[in-house]
């Protein structure tokens, strides 16, 4: 009978050696085997009150796309100097920024009054950023998201985001279909991450209607402390704005000139 006992514990204490390893792996921030991984991610959503139905129709079947992983690992367009970068991006969209100016002149006048930001640097953005809403990625962004997750470069960053995109699906904004954008999951006409998009996000449809795009990028800049009617131009307080938008000053500094470039119309 002690013997019994003992082969009876020994097989207790494999059980439960081998259920915290599983549930370790599940919930492992980066790495490993990507269904375990997943399904620690879908044991967080639950945990977030995300709904079962959410959970399956958004992430059943997403795979690793190791084509995200390099696209992530060869990103170069920053390391090009503010003339070779600016110099590419700006002067093909000149003039179809003036027009935008024109078209979107009442909706952009409004939203400068609610928000503060002027029209030229919406427009900016939105020209940099998808072309006029021309291009705004064709990525399924949950599983660009669960790549950038699953990768051990940034884990916790992109788990996050991935959250946040379970949860714009959840409360019926966008469906896993609709949620379609850039290869590091933004989506939209001026690219939202999904936790700037909850935050942010003046109206549910980012994809399809300017407007909404264009109002969510001032309320973007509105909550990290764009001041009305002052400068941006490199140097300024509304310049540090504009680098949470984008952390690159290369960039920033193209949206800053084409802007004034815009301005001065």
């Amino acid at each position: 009978m002690r013997g019994a006992r003992a082969i009876t514990a020994t097989a207790v204490l494999l059980s439960g050696l081998t259920l915290a390893a599983s549930t370790a792996l599940a919930n492992a921030p980066c790495g490993g085997d990507f269904g375990s991984w997943l399904q620690g991610v879908k044991q967080e959503a639950a945990g977030k009150g995300i709904s079962q139905a959410t959970i399956q129709s958004a992430l059943a079947g997403v795979s690793y796309d190791p084509g995200i992983i390099s696209r992530d690992h060869a990103q170069g367009v920053f390391r090009q100097s503010f003339e070779q970068f600016s110099g590419r991006m700006v002067p093909p969209r000149m003039a179809r920024g003036r027009r935008m100016m024109l078209q979107y002149a009442s909706p952009l006048s409004r939203i400068e009054q609610q928000y503060g930001v002027p029209g030229a640097v919406l427009v900016a953005i939105w020209g940099l950023e998808t072309d006029f809403g021309a291009d705004s990625g064709h990525f399924p962004t949950i599983r660009a998201l669960a790549t950038l997750a699953y990768d051990c470069r940034r884990p916790d960053k992109f788990r996050g985001e991935l959250i946040a995109a379970l949860q714009i699906v959840d409360r019926g904004d966008l469906s896993p279909a609709e949620m379609r954008g850039a290869w590091a999951g933004e989506i939209g006409q001026t690219q939202f991450l999904p936790t700037s998009y909850l935050k942010y996000a003046v109206g549910r449809d980012l994809i399809h209607n300017a407007n909404n795009a264009l109002a969510s990028t001032a309320n973007y800049l509105k909550g990290y402390g764009w001041q009305k009617g002052q400068p941006w131009g490199e140097g300024t307080a509304n310049f540090q704005v504009l680098l949470q938008w984008n952390s690159s000053q290369v960039y920033t500094k193209t949206v800053a000139y084409f802007a004034e470039q815009l301005d001065r119309e």
